[in-house]
């Protein structure tokens, strides 16, 4: 089997499958596993994808998913081969990926054997933060940019008992000082991706809201499904005890 795949966390998941000659091609981000993703073809971004170059690789499947990937490149794609399209904007819609991509991709026993060790994981995070503390989880800086309760980063906040202060908006709404202030969100993450949020925004964001303690947080644990949800867990319980 041939596979291309457009969507970083699931490379990293093709990768994990043991599908290291099947992997044919990725894109610029897929960063992870770094021993492995090194000797695989990058084909582009996944919203400026060499659609021409893909082709060209004559992919028994390609994997992408409707918010990372542009509607016209999967339309093109479509034609040429199986195409792949996840959808994913909570933990259940995540586990029912692995086990597709394992269904395709003829890796039902490891996808199996990944989801029981992340289901594992997740079962530990019960009562994580029994008092509800509110975030505002920052995933830009200008605009500022946040998540709403239809994004797989909401309902990651909800598995470690974290309250999403804009669970009343959809999808990624831009929001201003004021409007988080409001809400008197005892944190505000900040998120090391899409934005490359670091050590010298703390300061600048405590001079914005003196009442909300700032806190830098791995974007990839909040937003990559896959075989990262294996690490989540461990690192959304070390999280929650800094922040409690």
């Amino acid at each position: 089997m041939r596979i291309v795949s457009l969507v970083p966390s699931l490379t990293e998941l093709v990768l994990d499958l043991g599908l290291e000659k099947e992997l044919i091609g990725r894109t610029k981000f897929c960063i992870h596993p770094h021993h492995k993703i090194k000797s695989i073809p990058k084909i582009g971004g996944t919203k400026n994808a060499n659609i021409s170059a893909i082709i060209d690789l004559q992919p028994d499947l390609i994997l992408a998913n409707k918010e990372e990937n542009t509607k016209q490149d999967i339309e093109v794609l479509i034609q040429a081969t199986q195409v792949y399209i996840s959808d994913i904007s909570n933990y259940h819609e995540a586990i029912q990926a692995i086990h597709k991509i394992g269904e395709l991709t003829n890796r039902q026993k490891e996808s199996e054997n990944l989801v029981q060790k992340i289901e594992l994981g997740f079962s530990t995070l019960s009562n994580l933060s029994p008092d509800k503390k509110k975030v505002c989880y920052l995933i830009w800086n200008d605009p500022m940019m946040t998540v709403g309760q239809d994004t797989y980063i909401h309902d990651m906040l909800h598995n470690c008992g974290l309250e999403n202060i804009f669970a009343n908006q959809k999808r990624y709404p831009e929001v201003n000082v004021e409007e988080i202030k409001d809400k008197k969100p005892d944190y505000i993450f900040l998120s090391s991706e899409p934005f490359p949020f670091k050590e010298k925004h703390i300061e600048e964001y405590k001079l914005l809201f003196p009442n909300s303690k700032i806190v830098l947080v791995d974007g990839e644990y909040f937003s990559w499904y896959g075989s990262r949800m294996a690490l989540a867990a461990d690192y959304f319980k070390k999280l929650v005890e800094v922040l409690v």
